[in-house]
């Protein structure tokens, strides 16, 4: 609707100061010169919204005006307070803050938009809590937040592959959160680096001012680091037979993050066998994951893991009997 457009635009230019009318009809959905009607349209009610031409222009309102107008509609509401607190912002120290801003959007609703925000937490949770509980710690988090946002080098030791040590000086561009896990996004002398913040374990800001990209995204650069890390990753086809009884548990032994496919049923054992083809990380991964169902599962193919679980269990053994 036009009037929802309007009101759009103008909490847009209370948010961003002054945008151009390709920016507002992009975040709008509409063509530019549906934007330039409803300018002046806005100028004619008598919002105080003006234009400038030339490079560095565009829309804005007058310094001195504000309005407290939300312009949110019941189903808006809904959509804002079905939101929670992720537990990563808790980590960062703002989930107090946050909670003050939603009490604050919150009494500049009417009292039927009260209601309506009451009525969504009663039926609408979400909860972004694993099953299990995390046992992860970044201790030097805040430091790093504080270093973001003051563009200053940091210094740091992090744990890298294979356990090694490695030091490395860098502009702290951003952080993010996946899965409630932290990284770091710096820049390591015009090469981008990701690091898991749990893995730092030392950081020191100096005093030397880093520059940024005043026009970094972020977001996009995450994006595109997780599909190259996706396409990087290895993957190990393991074909194994298990028993009927390892076959409803086997969830339980791979864990979530492991998938696996049923292939047939061997109709020629007395047990029937059924073999069953699995995706693993790494050779070490699969070895860990099979070793753990016992005699229970087979390794079928490939002949190094057959020979890897072979010689662990041989170890195991000849270690117990030793003693």
């Amino acid at each position: 609707m036009r009037a929802d457009r309007l009101i759009s635009i103008v909490m847009l230019l209370q948010t961003h100061r002054k945008m151009t009318a390709e920016g507002l009809s992009e975040q709008l959905e509409v063509s530019p010169r549906t934007i330039y009607r409803d300018i002046i349209a806005l100028g004619m009610s008598g919002v105080p919204i003006y234009t400038d031409r030339g490079p560095g222009g565009g829309i804005a309102l007058l310094e001195s005006y504000r309005t407290n107008l939300t312009g949110m509609n019941e189903e808006e509401i809904r959509a804002l307070f079905t939101v929670n607190i992720p537990e990563a912002l808790a980590e960062l120290g703002l989930d107090q803050k946050l909670k003050s801003a939603f009490l604050k959007l919150a009494a500049s609703l009417s009292i039927h938009q009260q209601k309506v925000e009451t009525l969504t937490q009663q039926r609408i949770y979400l909860d972004s809590t694993p099953w299990k509980e995390k046992d992860e710690f970044a201790p030097h988090l805040n430091i790093l937040n504080q270093a973001v946002w003051q563009d200053k080098l940091i210094r740091l030791v992090y744990r890298g592959r294979f356990d090694t040590l490695l030091n490395v000086e860098l502009a702290p561009i951003g952080l993010v959160a996946k899965m409630n896990s932290w990284y770091l996004v710096g820049n390591d002398h015009g090469h981008m680096r990701v690091i898991k913040v749990i893995d730092i374990l030392q950081v020191e800001t100096t005093d030397q001012a880093c520059e940024r990209e005043v026009d970094f995204d972020l977001a996009g650069f995450w994006k595109g680091w997780c599909t190259a890390a996706q396409e990087r990753h290895s993957v190990l086809e393991v074909q194994i037979k298990v028993t009927p009884n390892l076959l409803r548990a086997l969830p339980y032994y791979l864990g979530e993050g492991v998938k696996f496919n049923l292939c047939d049923i061997d109709k020629g054992n007395e047990q029937e066998w059924i073999n069953v083809t699995i995706w693993f990380d790494n050779l070490f991964q699969a070895r860990e994951k099979i070793l753990s169902m016992g005699s229970a599962a087979e390794v079928l193919d490939p002949e190094a893991l057959k020979l890897g679980v072979i010689d662990f269990a041989r170890q195991i053994t000849h270690h117990y009997q030793v003693k």
